[in-house]
């Protein structure tokens, strides 16, 4: 749910004002939207077909949204008992308000953190989370750099058993993901976004 560079991209035309939460404690309550260029929330089919996948009990997870935007993906977990969330975004305005609604909403459990988020999970290497949040800016020449270098820094940051959540506008084949150490698990298609549930490799 991402913004991408105003130079680069523009507002969607028909975006959204709010999200909602859509299960857990939380369930009903919405979160803005705030008017920045290129914001774009995940769609409410997409998280629930998403946390169908991961399960609607995250009792004690540890997550990290490394490119929150409106902090949808980690506040659905929060809402739903991850144990430590983290939301990680540059953009100072967006900041601001993923920081207003975790006051809002006594979320303890959430931390928000500006910063790039690649760089972020690069220094959460070997810490053992249990699930990364991925939904980079679309709008960088479609970004495969960026895809790649944010799954690889993933990779480092979850568990063995751990899982990767991948949005971009395409999908992403098994081959693509092997040189970064991830297999596709689970993964669909609504409109312009391609969706993805990854795992890590088995260790050689």
């Amino acid at each position: 749910m991402k913004k991408s560079p105003a130079s680069t991209s523009r507002a969607p035309v028909n975006a959204p004002r709010e999200v909602r939460i859509i299960g857990g404690q939380w369930k009903r309550t919405k979160l803005p939207v705030t008017n920045r260029p290129g914001l774009r929330p995940t769609p409410s089919r997409v998280r629930e077909t998403l946390f169908n996948w991961l399960g609607q009990d995250l009792t004690g997870w540890r997550c990290i949204d490394a490119f929150a935007g409106t902090g949808a993906l980690g506040m659905e977990s929060a809402s739903r008992g991850a144990a430590e969330v983290v939301l990680v975004e540059q953009d100072a305005a967006l900041l601001a308000q993923l920081s207003r609604t975790v006051t809002r909403l006594k979320a303890d459990a959430v931390r928000v953190e500006r910063g790039d988020g690649v760089a972020a999970l690069r220094q959460r290497a070997g810490q053992g989370l249990d699930v990364v949040f991925l939904d980079p800016p679309f709008a960088q020449g479609q970004n495969d750099a960026l895809v790649l270098s944010a799954l690889a820094a993933a990779r480092q940051a979850v568990r063995e058993d751990g899982l990767v959540y991948l949005e971009a506008p395409r999908v992403w084949n098994d081959d693509e993901l092997a040189r970064v150490g991830l297999q596709l698990h689970r993964h669909g298609k609504a409109g312009a976004v391609a969706f993805h549930l990854l795992r890590p490799l088995p260790a050689q």
